[in-house]
């Protein structure tokens, strides 16, 4: 290390031979960075719940009370915390839990989303028990379910795989949840039993048990044209009036019925896209929500049908009879509220409507005193505990109190002193940076955790293997005592992309000189 560091030494001059316009994503950012010992899990953050102050996150259920410092886990959800399973979707009131528990079955040759079950808690996530596929799926001779006067032929989903629990609400002790083959699914003993919903086939306006039907339910699609694409479930909201809404790859269907009616009972209203301006935008239903402010009823639209859908968000005021279509073009994924300010996510960032959905705010990139998220970042998920919004990303957690006036951004930590709550073996070390190895094409950035002992100017200066100075990250920036984090781009002081190797890493605070290592791997 020595000998590292007199190189370092010698090589200084070099910088003078760098010229400064290059303006590429490279810099120590001003604010300290916090290090506690219990942090989140995982910093792609793809779905989340909250109730009252509590947040609870996926994929490894980690959850915060009142925007803790740290960060708490289910101890006795081990499927989740110590096995495969993680957190595909979760619904709360006070006290009581429902999360759908999948898992990505790599047994094939192509990784495939599966079902493991539902953790249930009635006492605030402090005891679960664990329902399995054995009691949401069907019996292998379930080839016909009962609507009304008709016997209708389907086909038993006896399988885990392709049914992941993609969405779940409940009220009191009936669930229902969205599981892309296994289709709607209801529990009225909260999960204990469960039963298939039918839905109408695709093209069919409405489902009325006192009505005639002959139609085979198979989310195959086998010999169906597009019929079975009402058969695949993936959102549902039991709404303030408890309407039940089902979204499908489909469309949305509407009950007025299914909270209470037996199963054979259960009334639909089918709505599809029809190219309308009061419709939908696209067939594909993958998110529902509803605005405790006005009851509102958001939804995210994909493409389901080629050349007929396109992708946006649509909100009904009335029930479903009609739709207002926003931010089409958009691939979103999640929509969430604090008061009439509407906060949808997505592929090309966060949006916000300070007024109900007149007008929106696009924010690309997201940015706190103290780190930012990668500029290429998708956003997931989004969810309000107390009068915090927070968003989910593949780059961590973003949070405003000030409907985005300002943010904090938590992401998986590891202190420089050593142990976290997930890894207690860890040492101690001056610096690290993360991802390593690192992929400008896969990760964007990489980032350089430090402390500063002492206030004083900061330089981080980086070297190819030869130890020739490649990028030098604001020079002598002047910071008080405390952890900070840099980050690198890949690119080298004219904006070239730096070849594949190990690039050394010298952080100098002026009278004390840290040293590591990245390896570049493109």
């Amino acid at each position: 290390m020595n000998h590292l560091s007199t190189l370092f030494t010698v090589l200084l001059f070099c910088i003078a031979l760098f010229p400064a316009g290059h303006a590429a994503r490279a810099q120590i950012h001003p604010g300290q960075i916090p290090s506690p010992y219990s942090s989140i899990q995982q910093n792609s953050v793809s779905n989340m719940g909250a109730f009252g102050d509590t947040l609870w996150i996926g994929p490894r259920m980690n959850y915060n009370i009142g925007n803790d410092t740290d960060w708490r886990y289910p101890e006795l959800a081990d499927s989740v915390t110590d096995g495969r399973g993680r957190l595909f979707s979760i619904a709360l009131a006070q006290d009581t839990v429902v999360a759908g528990i999948g898992y990505n079955d790599t047994s094939q040759e192509e990784s495939v989303q599966a079902q493991m079950g539902f953790y249930i808690s009635t006492d605030g996530g402090q005891h679960w028990e664990l329902i399995d596929t054995s009691r949401t799926l069907d019996s292998p001779d379930a080839n016909t379910i009962r609507y009304g006067g008709n016997e209708l032929e389907t086909v038993p989903v006896i399988v885990p795989q392709q049914s992941p629990p993609y969405m779940v609400d409940f009220r009191g002790d009936v669930i229902f949840f969205a599981g892309w083959a296994s289709g709607i699914r209801r529990s009225t003993d909260l999960g204990q039993s469960w039963e298939r919903i039918v839905l109408p086939p695709l093209g069919m306006d409405e489902l009325n048990p006192e009505n005639d039907y002959d139609f085979v339910i198979d989310p195959r699609g086998e010999g169906q044209g597009n019929a079975f694409l009402n058969f695949l479930g993936f959102s549902v909201l039991i709404g303030q009036d408890g309407t039940v809404y089902a979204g499908t790859a489909g469309g949305l269907n509407i009950s007025d019925n299914a909270l209470y009616a037996p199963a054979d009972s259960i009334r639909w209203r089918q709505v599809r896209q029809e190219r309308r301006p009061d419709g939908l935008q696209g067939s594909w239903i993958t998110s529902i929500r509803e605005n405790p402010y006005d009851n509102a009823v958001w939804m995210t639209n994909w493409i389901s049908i080629t050349g007929e859908d396109r992708d946006g968000i649509v909100v009904t005021r009335d029930g479903g009879v009609s739709f207002d279509q926003h931010l089409s073009g958009e691939r979103l994924y999640d929509i969430g509220f604090r008061g009439k300010t509407i906060y949808v996510v997505g592929v090309n960032g966060v949006f916000i409507s300070p007024d109900n959905g007149a007008t929106w705010q696009q924010r690309r990139r997201l940015h706190s005193v103290n780190t930012s998220m990668k500029p290429n970042t998708t956003y997931f998920s989004v969810a309000t505990a107390g009068d915090r919004v927070w968003i989910g990303s593949n780059d961590g957690l973003a949070s405003t109190d000030d409907d985005g006036g300002s943010w904090e951004i938590t992401r998986v930590d590891f202190p420089l002193d050593g142990a976290n709550r997930y890894q207690s073996d860890a040492p101690a070390v001056d610096a690290y940076a993360y991802p390593n190895p690192f992929s400008p094409r896969q990760h964007d950035l990489v980032r350089i955790k430090f402390e500063n002992r002492d206030e004083g100017d900061v330089t981080i200066r980086l070297f190819d293997f030869g130890m020739n100075l490649i990028r030098v990250l604001d020079q002598k920036q002047k910071m008080a005592p405390g952890t900070y984090e840099a980050v690198w781009d890949g690119t080298d002081q004219q904006g070239r992309k730096v070849a594949n190797g190990t690039v050394f890493y010298e952080i100098d605070t002026g009278n004390r000189q840290t040293v590591g290592k990245i390896l570049l791997l493109e």
